[in-house]
């Protein structure tokens, strides 16, 4: 908002956010929408302008506008999306936090313990699709009376993935995975109880039937305690419209 006030408006820009993150997560593609009301006689900004205007004004900040679209009075960045994609990044083969690379640090997890057993997190995932009552996912917070436990999630994914840098360190016997999420929306905190879960299927810690049982008991205070993966290796990846 502060850089988009350098464009001059004659009333204050205010942006509205698809989708906010936890402290620590990351997002790969986020996206807004603003209103911007220039001065009688000056033309509206193009795509380019917005974008290298914008850019200009956040160089110190770790974050850049990739794209810029008219759209529709009737857009809003977070009621019309329909789906959000998150990714979350694990990193096995480390039997100590120190064996992470330093060039991913706090953008993936390396759960203790080393490698997991990838099948039985795959089987475990498939009683995640589809529509649940998910109250045992979600971390109570001021917006949980308000909100409904039902989500729909669409696609869950867990494949194989190349790290950054990851072909300089092969000797080292690093393997990086991704875990795929799609619904179109999420409850707080939601992703990192399921990442969690499905960690500790791989861990031998749960049975893949478990995570089936976690759903049916609908209650936050049933979840497996610390079970929880941390912020670091949650990326928003996409928003699609």
């Amino acid at each position: 908002q502060k850089a988009a006030q350098n464009l001059k408006p004659i009333v204050p820009i205010k942006f509205y956010i698809s989708s906010r993150t936890d402290t620590g997560v990351h997002a790969l593609c986020n996206s807004a929408h603003l209103d911007i009301q220039r001065a009688p006689g000056k033309p509206a900004f193009n795509e380019k302008q917005l974008i290298y205007s914008l850019n200009y004004h956040l160089r110190p900040e770790p974050i850049r506008i990739l794209n810029a679209y008219r759209v529709a009075n009737s857009f809003h960045a977070r009621f019309s999306a329909l789906s959000r994609t998150y990714v979350y990044r694990l990193l096995m083969g480390c039997s100590h936090h120190s064996e992470i690379p330093v060039f991913e640090r706090d953008l993936c997890w390396a759960p203790v313990g080393g490698h997991l057993n990838v099948p039985a997190m795959q089987d475990a995932a498939q009683f995640l699709l589809g529509t649940h009552d998910f109250s045992t996912f979600r971390s109570l917070n001021s917006e949980t009376p308000f909100r409904s436990p039902i989500r729909t999630i669409l696609q869950v994914d867990i494949r194989p993935s190349s790290g950054f840098l990851s072909h300089h360190y092969e000797h080292r016997r690093l393997e990086f995975w991704e875990l795929k999420f799609r619904s179109r929306s999420f409850l707080y905190r939601q992703v990192r109880r399921m990442v969690g879960a499905l960690v500790a299927v791989g861990q031998g810690k749960l049975a893949p039937h478990h995570i089936k049982e976690l759903l049916e008991i609908k209650d936050s205070r049933a979840f497996p305690p610390n079970a929880m993966a941390p912020p670091s290796g949650l990326f928003l990846k996409s928003v699609e419209y």
